[in-house]
């Protein structure tokens, strides 16, 4: 999950420490990116709320399972409301340091698999985050309607150090390269006709 809270022009980047496989690396990579970009960045731990909670994604599940991103088997991958929690936090933080707005980064590629990332989703959240805020919190999902092929252009036409991001669903530091969120991630390079800079286990 990406995540920014916006003052002004002013952009923070926060991240959440809640015990999935890859938590360890695409926080490292988080923070490296936000330090890259000179953003504040924080990282909050929930990894206790989430401790009894059932996904293949989180380090009490099974393996991750390999293959393309649309195939059923990546709905094991599916962490019971962790956007609905995520959000809820950031509005929270949001309306707390008179910020006003949040962004998430949920996008068409996760609708088949992920409930808490399809349009319903987003909009019922936005509206109950409106009025528990008194419309002073602004929920936001820019790339809702957009694959990850059309994130990666956007990403290559602004100049994204893509050779610091992290995909991968694995527990490693290297990026396997073969489940479905890696293989998602390449096909999208190559449907840009570009060269993915991460180098793969396999």
């Amino acid at each position: 999950l990406a995540a920014s809270i916006n003052l002004g022009e002013q952009c923070y980047a926060i991240s959440f420490s809640y015990g999935s496989k890859h938590n360890k690396f695409e926080n490292e990579a988080a923070r490296i990116i936000a330090e890259y970009y000179k953003v504040p960045f924080q990282l909050i731990d929930i990894s206790s709320v989430m401790i009894d909670f059932k996904s293949d994604l989180l380090l009490t599940g099974a393996d991750i399972p390999e293959g393309h991103y649309n195939d059923s088997s990546m709905k094991r991958t599916v962490v019971p409301c962790r956007n609905l929690i995520f959000g809820s936090i950031l509005a929270g933080y949001a309306q707390s340091n008179k910020i006003d707005q949040i962004k998430l980064g949920i996008h068409s590629g996760d609708h088949f698999i992920y409930p808490d990332c399809r349009p319903e989703f987003f909009y019922s959240f936005a509206y109950t985050v409106n009025k528990a805020t008194e419309g002073t919190v602004r929920v936001e999902a820019p790339f809702l309607d957009l694959d990850k092929a059309d994130i990666v252009k956007i990403g290559l036409e602004l100049n994204v150090p893509y050779q610091l991001t992290r995909t991968c669903y694995k527990y490693q530091q290297i990026a396997c390269g073969v489940c479905g969120s890696c293989n998602e991630r390449k096909e999208a390079f190559a449907l840009n006709n570009a060269v993915d800079p991460l180098t793969y286990k396999e």
